[in-house]
């Protein structure tokens, strides 16, 4: 075993573990599994020239950069599929900008190849033992029994990744936080990465937190136990009052695994107040909108996303649907208002 070095990153997939926990570094017989520590070094630039810490400051990469990483799995269209390999290799590939790293199943043709690693051994405390994020947990409710009245739930489900549900979160947070409202912010499910909440708590939403909190470096091929497990205790935590709204979102679209799993749960469904939609495009959210009926029986109460930036996509989605559409950048408090209250 080695010392590390002080002035190692300690990237946000790490979220949960203490620096001071983080003692030394070395081979452990044993498989690796995801949230296991590992110290590497950069030897490629690739895709992921940045490394986001635990505060969200955005530090630059170069080869020959050291850090700690975490292994996990990544699911991401518009990026990688990413797996936790079978056995620890010389070499890794960077998944995400948090540090999450694993090996490459499949990539978008849109972007580069990952940044690679290598690996020089799996992080431990000072006896030695392997750290893990799952050890680790931020979010401790007060209660295991869920009270029958609660903040209500603003759930922002999508249509895919960069569909726009970040931004319609952080514009719900806005607007309710603009009305007097106390305002609890949470992303449920998809890869570590501090932007998103962050976003939501630049909208007025205090306390934020996500899956991170308890440990999970991604949720992707996560079992329904865990899933549970991460709403359960946010809702928990951060959801009690029923003057509060709980606005929350869930990863990537609707046909995404863990997404698919949570909307099919009564624990899930049985919570929201308001169901709000985002799609990239008008045709997007019309399909959408189908799938949700058809293979959920759900019914959102408005839409937005990237298509609501437009005034023609708005239009042609007005020929198919009722709904209200929300802008999310350009925001209506009146109109919001009579969506979310």
């Amino acid at each position: 075993m080695k010392r590390i070095k002080e002035g190692y990153l300690l990237p946000s997939a790490a979220f949960p573990v203490p620096r001071g926990k983080v003692c030394l570094y070395g081979e452990v017989d044993k498989p690796p599994g995801a949230g296991d520590l590992v110290c590497g070094t950069v030897t490629y630039l690739g895709q992921h020239v940045s490394l986001e810490n635990k505060q969200g400051r955005i530090h630059a990469m170069h080869s020959g950069t050291r850090a700690v990483f975490v292994l996990g799995n990544r699911y991401a269209p518009d990026y990688y599929e990413g797996h936790v390999p079978d056995h620890l290799p010389a070499k890794l590939d960077l998944l995400s900008r948090s540090g999450i790293v694993g090996l490459v199943k499949n990539k978008s043709s849109l972007v580069g190849d990952p940044t690679q690693v290598r690996v020089h051994g799996y992080c431990c405390d000072g006896n030695g033992a392997v750290l893990n994020t799952r050890a680790f947990n931020c979010v401790r409710p007060k209660k295991k029994d869920k009270t029958p009245n609660r903040a209500k739930l603003i759930l922002n489900i999508g249509t895919s990744m960069n569909s726009g549900k970040s931004t319609t979160a952080a514009a719900c947070c806005w607007a309710l936080n603009s009305m007097g409202y106390t305002v609890r912010g949470s992303k449920v499910t998809g890869t570590a990465g501090l932007k998103d909440i962050l976003l939501m708590e630049d909208n007025g939403a205090s306390p934020v937190a996500d899956f991170t909190y308890l440990g999970y470096p991604s949720t992707y091929l996560a079992d329904m136990a865990d899933l549970l497990h991460i709403f359960n205790s946010l809702d928990l935590k951060y959801a009690n009052s029923p003057r509060n709204f709980w606005v929350v979102e869930f990863a990537d679209g609707i046909l995404q695994r863990e997404t698919a799993m949570l909307l099919e749960t009564e624990e899930v469904r049985s919570r929201i107040h308001r169901l709000i939609f985002s799609a990239y495009d008008a045709f997007g959210a019309i399909g959408g909108l189908s799938i949700l009926k058809e293979r959920f029986g759900l019914f959102p109460d408005a839409i937005s996303g990237i298509c609501s930036s437009s005034p023609l996509g708005m239009r042609e989605l007005k020929q198919y649907t009722e709904l209200p559409i929300f802008n999310n950048v350009q925001r209506d408090l009146r109109q919001m208002a009579d969506i979310l209250i």
